[in-house]
């Protein structure tokens, strides 16, 4: 894929970058290296200091950041201006925080003094993805510098002009030359800089097939890496829910950020008591979605991010449909300008289809009827997925299976899943590894050193 800024509201390409050269890879990864010693070297109260600016540039820049968002990957414009001060609330939190998670830990030993204390690795790569392009990157980059790590972002290639931003708000925050540096590289230079010995570790957000080479490359490099792969994640319905509590819920679950969100809720798994008027009044919520213009504030739904992701959604659809799953509303593409696709729900999934085993990564939802808590939780386990889940029910037993019983990284009750920087965030089997954001994501690129003074000092 070229590194190009493509308009998905009108499939117009607005701008495109040339991919750093050999020559300039390496430039960038001695600049990382010294950076690195030199952020390592700077008082933790320093470096959450360049997080408190960085809070206030990305506040008093909303306006302009947002439309770059909704420019080059079509999330509307207000959902844009509220990923901007998310991630300058994880700027404040872990300014807050972080020396804290980071504190020597004591340890009673027959030494004079015992402590384990976290120290940096060096540089991180980190490949992100496009459909969060500020959050995602946030939610790496913030706890890292604080903890005196260097960042290289290798981002998707759809959206270099929110990579570029982004280094450019650490920069004039304060992070010192070269300790955050956006490289606009392919797919396929990845590999070369991950394999560098000043790389010490990385992180993926993205697909199983690029979480998988990233994760073969790392590991012939014995070098950590922490992955946040796809998510077909369970929202499941019991008759003692509010129902229009989880009708709303079920919408908004659905169709954030256009539906492409890892953590979306994508199967609905609904008791049989109340299957079909969640049913009928879910269907009718989707069609009464706009879809239309991002930076129109009456804009529901914005378009997909590529024609191709537009075009996968599609094949999907058709592929369940013609297992034997039926349309309820909408789960089309919307032919014309812009990659546009119109909110929809399918029910009578078979087990063996893409709406059942696959990650639908847009506006479509899929519904299964339960006949218990136990066939909803095989339901919802029966997926090679484990990234977030909800269910919503008033019922504190039902609450503590989901808890306990549930193969995912979270679980949410009568609400949708969430990422907060108070929480750690990660997932289990196809999902990923390792865990992001609140103290333990601060630590999974740190050195737990033991550190001792004997008893005869």
């Amino acid at each position: 894929m070229a590194i190009a800024t493509i308009n998905p509201a009108t499939g117009q390409t607005e701008q495109t970058f040339d991919a750093l050269t050999d020559g300039e890879i390496e430039a960038a990864l001695a600049r990382s290296e010294a950076a690195a010693r030199a952020t390592r070297a700077t008082p933790i109260d320093a470096r959450a200091g360049w997080l408190r600016e960085a809070a206030r540039l990305i506040r008093s820049e909303n306006e302009t950041l947002a439309a770059m968002m909704t420019r080059e990957m079509g999330k509307t414009y207000t959902s844009a201006l509220a990923e901007a001060e998310k991630c300058a609330w994880v700027c404040d939190f872990y300014a807050d925080h972080g020396p804290r998670f980071l504190a020597d830990r004591p340890i009673e030993t027959a030494a004079q003094t015992s402590f384990a204390r976290w120290l940096p690795l060096g540089p991180v790569l980190a490949v992100m993805p496009w459909n969060f392009p500020f959050w995602q990157v946030f939610r790496f980059a913030v706890p890292a510098i604080l903890a005196g790590n260097a960042g290289l972002l290798k981002h998707a290639s759809n959206v270099p002009q929110c990579a570029l931003a982004i280094e450019d708000i650490f920069r004039r925050a304060g992070v010192p030359a070269g300790g955050f540096q956006t490289l606009l590289i392919g797919g396929g230079q990845v590999a070369k800089v991950l394999e560098d010995p000043r790389v010490r570790a990385a992180t993926l957000t993205g697909s199983e097939g690029a979480g998988r080479a990233v994760g073969e490359t790392a590991g012939r490099a014995l070098k950590k890496v922490v992955l946040e792969l796809g998510g077909s994640d369970p929202f499941i319905v019991m008759p003692s829910a509010d129902l229009g509590d989880a009708v709303a819920h079920a919408v908004k679950g659905r169709l954030l950020n256009n539906g492409q969100s890892c953590i979306a809720a994508k199967r609905f798994i609904v008791h049989a008591d109340v299957y079909s008027a969640f049913r009928d009044q879910f269907a009718a919520a989707l069609e009464a979605q706009n879809v239309g213009d991002p930076m129109d504030d009456a804009t529901d739904i914005g378009p997909l991010a590529t024609q191709d992701i537009r075009d996968e959604l599609s094949g999907q659809v058709a592929d369940t449909l013609a297992a034997g799953g039926r349309r309820v509303v909408g789960a089309e593409p919307i032919h014309g300008e812009g990659f546009y696709f119109r909110p929809g729900l399918i029910e009578d999934v078979p087990s063996g289809s893409p709406g059942a085993q696959e990650e639908l990564f847009g506006p479509v939802a899929t519904l299964f009827k339960a006949s218990s808590l136990d066939a909803a939780i095989e339901i919802a386990n029966g997926t090679r997925f484990g990234l977030g889940s909800a269910i919503f029910t008033q019922e504190r037993s039902e609450m503590e299976r989901a808890f306990n019983e549930l193969d995912a990284g979270a679980t949410f009750v009568n609400a949708i899943t969430a990422s907060d920087p108070r929480l750690p965030f990660g997932g289990v089997k196809a999902s990923g590894h390792g865990r992001e954001l609140a103290e333990d994501g601060i630590r999974e690129f740190l050195n737990l050193k033991s550190c001792s003074i004997g008893a005869s000092i």
